[in-house]
């Protein structure tokens, strides 16, 4: 991918997603202060994620799907939301006891691993985009960056 006008204005977006997932992280670690586990604290954040989600639908204009539609879906693309618990549950475990530069880093590194997989054999549909050196140097520089962050 060369660099554009396009990939330049998505830059700040993309880099809110990372800014935002940490923070969100560090609400619901505070959240399940409150409560009496990191399930709890996960339920809340997704209850309200999906009221929010579900004023931003009803206010589309896009056509909603029908039964019949959602039943042709692949039963591999319903994972997403089991994913999603995953993620968030865990991270309200974790990242605290880890410390969020390490918890930040070793989940960087973990979709960086999976996305070179995903990018090399273009399973789910991805583009095949084979790894490389410049690619494969990359990543390790980054796990060399979360070894690091391991030292306090």
């Amino acid at each position: 991918m060369k660099i554009s006008a396009q990939l330049l204005g998505l830059l700040p977006f993309t880099l809110g997603i990372g800014i935002a997932l940490t923070i969100q992280t560090a609400i619901n670690t505070q959240l399940r202060e409150y409560l009496t586990s990191p399930l709890q604290a996960a339920f809340l954040s997704f209850l309200i994620g999906t009221l929010v989600l579900a004023v931003m639908v009803l206010l589309q204009s896009a056509e909603r799907p029908g039964l019949q539609q959602l039943a042709q879906i692949p039963w591999f693309l319903w994972l997403g939301g089991f994913l999603g618990v995953y993620a968030i549950s865990f991270s309200i475990y974790t990242a605290p006891k880890m410390g969020f530069l390490t918890f930040s880093g070793v989940v960087i590194f973990g979709q960086l691993l999976m996305s070179m997989l995903l990018d090399h054999f273009g399973w789910l549909g991805t583009e095949k985009a084979p790894v490389n050196w410049q690619r494969l140097l990359g990543g390790i520089v980054i796990f060399v960056g979360v070894i690091l962050t391991l030292q306090r």
